[in-house]
């Protein structure tokens, strides 16, 4: 095969649909752009657990003079009862789940609320009597909280006993469902891009459909015929990917990086992450343009 003619046709396609291969780059773009969002997403996501889950606690909050709840209708938690607590804490049955622990008297409540939410409405009207003295353990497997609740969450002056990371669950969901709304955007745009390229090559195909039949009477091999138009849509798609690709990068380096990592005191993705992602963009681009051009070159040979 003579590789010079090969491209030297690709270009000329190109040329004569330089119009639909721009909106190839471009519908490949978006779409592909999506997709790294997606999995940048969800590799935050999985950074953020392995951060956060560790340092999840157990918070055991014993009941104040106001709580209402059924295990605390003799009113707040008495000396003896927060001895009996820490016991329980300190037993051979909690003792290995058990990182470390500590407790957190109303005082300290007030002041770690008062910094909270300081300049609050809540901060002028709350008294230290109505915050919970509370027990703050740290286990050794976070996946194992389960077992200091059942332990602790019936015993006399525990109002409630809370894992938290149940609230960083619902973080995640909102986080899952982003991911998953950008990856069915990209698929929809990715399904669009196919049938684009599958046009444009169709339409480069029929232009040249004279060239196409005095190959054939020559004795021009399918495999000849077909190349240059797979190299169209493999140039669109890669072009496509390439700027995608940038794009990736640039949101993590200027705005991930630059902004976020700045403002929030969370773990984010980095430059690395994003260098893992483009070549998977890459590849998915070109196998896209590939197929999309190949088969639809083909049934157009066949037709």
């Amino acid at each position: 095969m003579r590789i010079g003619l090969v491209l030297s046709e690709a270009a000329n396609g190109l040329r004569r649909n330089a119009s639909m291969v721009v909106s190839v780059v471009l519908v490949t773009f978006i779409s592909l752009t999506f997709v790294g969002t997606a999995a940048l997403l969800q590799l935050q996501i999985g950074q953020m657990k392995n951060y956060w889950y560790d340092r999840a606690q157990v918070a055991v909050y014993l009941c104040t003079a106001v709580s209402t709840t059924a295990g605390c209708t003799d009113g707040e938690a008495t000396d003896e009862q927060q001895a009996a607590i820490q016991q329980q804490l300190e037993s051979e049955t909690l003792a290995p789940f058990i990182d470390e622990f500590y407790f957190e008297d109303h005082e300290q409540a007030y002041e770690n609320f008062q910094e909270q939410f300081a300049g609050t409405p809540a901060a002028d009207y709350v008294t230290p009597e109505v915050l919970n003295e509370t027990f703050w353990v740290n286990l050794v497997e976070p996946s194992q909280s389960a077992v200091l609740v059942e332990s602790l969450a019936g015993m006399a002056g525990v109002e409630q006993v809370v894992d938290q990371r149940s609230y960083l669950d619902q973080i995640f969901d909102v986080l899952n469902a982003a991911s998953y709304t950008a990856i069915a955007i990209a698929s929809i745009m990715l399904v669009a891009a196919a049938l684009l390229i599958a046009t444009t090559i169709r339409l480069s195909a029929f232009s040249r459909r004279r060239e196409l039949g005095i190959m054939r009477l020559v004795g021009a091999s399918n495999r000849f015929i077909q190349t240059p138009f797979i190299l169209e849509g493999v140039f669109a798609g890669l072009i496509g990917s390439l700027l995608a690709g940038g794009a990736v990068v640039a949101v993590v380096e200027f705005f991930v990086q630059g902004y976020l990592a700045d403002n929030l005191s969370f773990t984010f993705v980095d430059i690395t992450d994003a260098l893992i992602v483009v070549p998977l963009l890459i590849l998915v681009g070109v196998l896209l343009a590939a197929v999309s051009a190949g088969i639809a070159i083909t049934r157009y040979l066949k037709v």
